[in-house]
């Protein structure tokens, strides 16, 4: 048996399933997901040290996960051709790498190639797949 959800979410659809879209959920599973990654990259150094990183990376993989999505669909929009393909992933994965290390320098995390490693990739590989799918979907669109 099935939880039904709200009214508004049309018949069928089940509580989890309205759980799955929803964006407070997608920034908490980053923010601990992340955030856990990176207390144990650092773990060697001690729980004094590797929880300030933690907690940092885990905000930014939040407002990663907040604002990539729609960044990717800005750029992708004003790109022609093979541009909507290319250039979206590769603006995102530079600020991104950019901001990890440039925060975590600053924090002084101790493990900052192992921190930044995973958010990096999984950001970096959502980027490239996700502007694919945004040109591939655009460039079908505009086929008569």
């Amino acid at each position: 048996m099935t939880m039904e959800a709200a009214a508004g979410d049309g018949p069928g659809v089940t509580a989890l399933q309205r759980l799955a879209k929803s964006t407070f959920v997608h920034v908490g599973f980053a923010f601990l997901a992340m955030g856990g990654w990176t207390l144990w990259a650092n773990h060697a150094h001690g729980l004094a040290a590797a929880w300030p990183p933690a907690l940092a990376q885990g905000a930014m993989s939040g407002a990663i996960t907040l604002v990539l999505k729609r960044a990717l669909e800005a750029m992708a929009a004003r790109l022609p051709g093979a541009m909507a393909f290319v250039v979206p992933p590769v603006v995102t994965a530079t600020v991104i790498l950019a901001v990890l290390i440039g925060v975590h320098r600053m924090i002084g995390t101790p493990e900052i190639v192992r921190t930044i490693a995973v958010p990096w990739s999984v950001s970096t590989l959502y980027a490239i797949v996700y502007a694919a799918v945004v040109a591939r979907g655009r460039a079908g669109a505009a086929i008569p």
